[in-house]
């Protein structure tokens, strides 16, 4: 099973130690995508500000990223499963998990980033600020730029089991599983029950608690059908539509009752 995360706007600090070594992340076919974003991001943060901040979209409040952004190449790095925080990853709390579900965390889940691509969560990498939605002056808009090189890099990653796609539309974006492996392809929305509709926040954070019980379960369901029988039995109330043809991916909703 590989699970496909969003990132997270706010990201813990760097640790010392270390810096990044971008040879040393997952999906090596990613690592020239890599290097043209963050030389340009490092670049760009190390010169004008006013220009960095209007680029990467920050408020007068998150200046202080920038100066962080210009210092990617020497900060010191720690595992991504440690940076990335907020809703979801508070939900999911890695560093609770037994060592068996951390392992299995480490084998399935897989990040999303408009700086890196894709990591696993065990890939150490400097805090950073560069969301999916940023058009850089050279490489362009990030959505685009890693749609070629993700089309070799994810088909491989995902090998021939079920992918579940928990990621927000900005970064769906930079790959969308196409025809074999969409039809091994969940993808979940959380629904408030009463009113039928998404709430961001808890939306996130069922999420988030979906990936921790599937992993401290031990859970390894082949296919979207068998991960609808996994999820009821965890006790989620799970509402499915299947592909509406060749190339399409499965639909879950996830019903929640409860507003946390």
């Amino acid at each position: 099973m590989l699970v496909l995360l969003p990132p997270s706007e706010g990201k813990a600090p760097s640790a010392g130690g270390a810096p990044l070594k971008l040879e040393s992340l997952s999906l090596p076919a990613l690592t020239e995508a890599r290097e043209a974003v963050l030389g340009e991001l490092v670049e760009l943060c190390a010169g004008d500000e006013d220009k960095a901040r209007e680029v990467l979209g920050l408020s007068e409040g998150l200046r202080g990223e920038i100066a962080k952004n210009a210092e990617l190449r020497t900060a010191g790095a720690r595992p991504a499963g440690q940076i990335y925080t907020g809703v979801l990853y508070d939900a999911l709390d890695l560093a609770s998990l037994d060592t068996s579900a951390k392992r299995r965390a480490a084998r399935s889940l897989l990040v999303f980033s408009g700086l890196w691509g894709a990591v696993r969560v065990t890939d150490r990498i400097p805090s950073y600020r560069c969301s999916m939605g940023v058009k850089l002056p050279g490489v362009g808009a990030l959505g685009t730029h890693w749609r070629t090189p993700m089309a070799s890099a994810l088909p491989e990653a995902a090998g021939d089991g079920l992918v579940l796609d928990l990621r927000s539309s900005a970064y769906a974006g930079a790959w969308k599983p196409k025809g074999e492996i969409a039809g091994r392809t969940a993808t979940v929305r959380v629904l408030h029950a009463p009113t039928r509709k998404v709430v961001s926040h808890f939306n996130k954070a069922t999420k988030g608690r979906i990936v921790r019980s599937l992993l401290s379960a031990g859970a390894a369901p082949k296919g979207p059908a068998q991960l609808v029988e996994a999820l009821r039995d965890l006790g989620y109330v799970v509402e499915v539509e299947p592909p509406t043809g060749a190339g399409k991916a499965w639909a879950l909703d996830v019903l929640v009752t409860e507003v946390h």
